[in-house]
């Protein structure tokens, strides 16, 4: 590890390998480190032996999950949307030779103690029960208008400025509901939490006219996934950048981040041995201070997760092998939305007639377990 390096990498999450593949092909001489023995750190997919160690202080699965290579669970739960800004850079970087993708069969939301999928064609938006007749009339001239605006054509605008106007007054205009409002909101523009609603609406605009881009390219929902887990992703673009020169090391302790005698960075210690470069790139668990050196870290939510095995497909959803349910904030009492997202052996994930859900929230108490239970207790036995 005498080298010299323009850059080293630490950690194989998504960010840090998109980085790795893309300063590769740049031209860049990159060395890409981890601690640990698997591709995607904090995003990594993981078997049922790799799951039980983190989490079970390495107690042996049960028996019953089935064989120990069928899984490839997600420690973060993410479906792409389809036509998003990911999915424009796996092809524009060509990294989808090595992927494949599936589509999520259903996108569905929490509404008055049930759950309804979110319309995917024009009939199944007559029949949703998320609205009243009256209501889809009102709601059918807001997406008319969405899919009408011209920025060019201010006939197109009805009055309103994008950029001025807050989504409140667009949802006045159009008479929504409250009901309609966070459907829109949370389950199509897929925001978080209710803060949007006093801010410009073109955000809100453009969120939404992403999800039915989305959502018209596949049709039943806007969401696709890649067999085998989201570590998949990390993955391709290591390949990336191991196509364009690009060095792995998985497994490697690092030990120390090497500084000179000014505080500038100089390379990386692992064991005996210290490998230089000009920069450094890493997630944040690999920056200690030490002594009295600082490191700044933006820290944002802390978000709370459960992992749920199950037999069958979430009740009230069709039967599908896959979904995302978003639990809006106000249906709950909560400041954040909770959402659930179940992949299953359909997705190389999981032994086959098996189903893996995972529940996820932004904590807002001291009881984070308790903040998920209204999603728990929409998924059936577990």
């Amino acid at each position: 590890m005498d080298e010299t390096y323009d850059v080293i990498v630490l950690g194989t999450g998504l960010t840090e390998c998109i980085l790795s593949g893309l300063l590769s092909v740049d031209g860049k001489k990159v060395l890409h480190m981890d601690r640990n023995n698997y591709y995607g750190a904090e995003s990594a997919s993981l078997n049922l032996t790799q799951l039980y160690s983190k989490f079970r202080n390495g107690a042996a699965p049960p028996a019953e999950l089935g064989r120990d290579r069928d899984y490839a669970v997600d420690l973060i739960p993410k479906f792409i949307i389809a036509s998003g800004e990911l999915t424009h850079m796996l092809v524009h970087t060509d990294v989808t030779r090595y992927l494949e993708f599936k589509q999520i069969a259903g996108s569905f939301v929490y509404r008055d103690g049930k759950i309804s999928k979110v319309p995917s064609t024009e009939m199944e938006a007559v029949k949703s029960p998320l609205m009243g007749l009256f209501e889809k009339r009102r709601a059918k001239k807001f997406f008319e208008f969405v899919q009408g605006w011209k920025e060019e054509d201010p006939a197109t605008h009805q009055d309103l400025d994008l950029d001025k106007d807050s989504m409140k007054k667009v949802y006045e205009k159009f008479g929504l509901e409250p009901g309609t409002q966070d459907f829109i909101g949370h389950a199509m523009a897929l925001y978080l939490d209710d803060d949007y609603i006093t801010k410009p609406a073109r955000e809100t605009i453009n969120r939404i006219v992403l999800y039915t881009q989305s959502m018209a390219r596949y049709g039943k929902s806007p969401y696709i996934y890649p067999l085998y887990g989201l570590g998949e992703l990390p993955q391709a673009f290591a390949r990336l950048s191991a196509i364009y020169g690009g060095t792995y090391m998985l497994d490697k302790p690092i030990d120390e981040i090497v500084l000179d005698s000014d505080g500038k960075f100089v390379g990386v210690r692992s064991g005996d041995e210290t490998v230089k470069a000009k920069q450094v790139i890493g997630d944040p668990s690999y920056f200690q201070p030490k002594g009295d050196g600082k490191v700044r870290v933006l820290e944002g939510h802390k978000v709370v997760r459960a992992i749920c095995f199950l037999k069958h497909p979430i009740p009230g959803t069709e039967d599908a092998d896959s979904v995302q349910i978003i639990i809006p904030q106000n249906q709950v009492k909560r400041r954040n939305d909770i959402y659930i997202a179940m992949v299953s052996s359909t997705h190389n994930v999981c032994a086959k007639e098996n189903y893996v859900a995972i529940v996820s929230t932004i904590v807002e108490t001291d009881r984070p377990e308790q903040e998920i239970v209204p999603g728990l207790n929409l998924l059936g036995p577990i």
